[in-house]
């Protein structure tokens, strides 16, 4: 009897505590929405890109859209017609530095920044949800010297590669800054 009771009273105590974690507070993130309910279909055209670097709205653009379709709440246009909400993203700025040299003096590793505007606004209610207008991003990377320093394609694909993930982590963090009301 002793020896069931010692295995039982942890569960018991398991089981009484359940209820009273239910009013914590805690929810899974990325997955809430404090969007109106009539919100059912986003407007994401393309960003504007005021910069010389090519194609940069294009990838920008894209991950946001897939990140609002992964969050599978909302249909996704990429368009302003027909839509109950629009988000408005124009690409002010980027910027490479170098941060860090060999003992050559050549770069080694460069910081790419981005700063966007970005705006969200309920078209049918026609007021600003969400926006921010000086949105920063940066994405290190480090310069490979195997080819030496005139091997501009080592170069230029570390710096699409550091495009890449900045442009993923730009886009998870407005469309969970639209979301969940940050």
């Amino acid at each position: 009897m002793k020896a069931i009771l010692r295995y039982l009273f942890p569960v018991i105590a398991v089981l009484a505590a359940v209820p009273s974690l239910s009013g914590c507070g805690y929810s899974l993130a990325g997955r809430g929405s404090f969007l109106p309910a009539s919100i059912r279909i986003v407007g994401v055209p393309m960003f504007v890109n005021n910069t010389s670097v090519y194609d940069v709205e294009k990838r920008i653009t894209e991950k946001v859209i897939s990140e609002f379709i992964g969050r599978g709440k909302y249909k996704v246009e990429p368009n302003t017609a027909g839509v109950d909400a629009v988000l408005l993203g124009e690409i002010s700025s980027i910027t490479l530095a170098p941060t860090a040299f060999t003992e050559d003096r050549l770069a080694s590793r460069y910081v790419l920044t981005v700063t966007a505007r970005i705006e969200f606004k309920d078209v049918k209610a026609d007021k600003v949800l969400w926006s921010n207008p000086a949105l920063q991003f940066r994405e290190e990377y480090d310069v490979s010297n195997t080819g030496g320093a005139t091997d501009a394609s080592a170069f230029f694909g570390q710096n699409v590669n550091a495009l890449d993930r900045l442009a993923t982590e730009f886009s998870r963090s407005v469309v969970s800054a639209i979301l969940e009301a940050f």
